[in-house]
């Protein structure tokens, strides 16, 4: 990556192969239309910091990585499906709190660094699972999903394609210790 070169970037939770193997199984007997997800697509949004310099990526991870101290423990639950215009989630509930916290950390530290800017709604811990066109006004099953522990964070790197954005997350940052200010 060359310094000036611009990236789309996202901070994420990243998901382990366990919990991914159940969304795919699910998505394939849930959601009948639309453009599911691909697996390695799957991932909890953080923070959407759009076109950045690469030379930004560093201070991003660290930025990230220093949010991540002491967020271990977190636990997501599936609350509910639900539609905007253009895609279907999965919305979770935070159980403890640990994963809005280590959120609001990382907004603070990205808006220091003057790389992000927080969004007026709050913070939606949710994985989209489909995209589309058209709402298609699904209503599948969720009870049958269990508990989303993250596995890892990352800063990822968007690469828009024709058939959809391919992500790339060059470096993990784990969540370890115990979750300071929550459950």
């Amino acid at each position: 990556m060359a310094g000036s070169e611009r990236l789309r970037l996202f901070c994420a939770l990243r998901l382990p192969a366990g919990t991914i193997r159940e969304l795919v199984a699910w998505q394939e007997g849930a959601l009948v239309r639309g453009r599911r997800v691909p697996p390695e697509n799957l991932h909890v949004t953080l923070a959407f910091l759009g076109s950045r310099p690469a030379s930004e990526v560093p201070r991003i991870t660290e930025a990230l990585r220093a949010s991540a101290a002491g967020a271990g423990g977190m636990r997501l639950a599936v609350r509910r499906y639900s539609e905007t215009r253009g895609v279907g989630m999965l919305e979770l509930a935070d159980e403890g709190g640990c994963a809005a916290a280590l959120a609001g950390r990382l907004h603070r530290s990205l808006e220091e660094l003057g790389v992000y800017e927080r969004e007026a709604r709050p913070w939606l811990p949710h994985v989209t699972v489909v995209r589309f066109r058209k709402p298609p006004k699904l209503q599948p099953d969720v009870s049958v999903l269990g508990e989303i522990v993250p596995s890892d964070a990352a800063v990822f790197i968007s690469r828009l394609r024709p058939g959809g954005a391919v992500y790339e997350a060059p470096e993990a940052v784990p969540l370890t210790g115990t979750q300071l200010g929550g459950g």
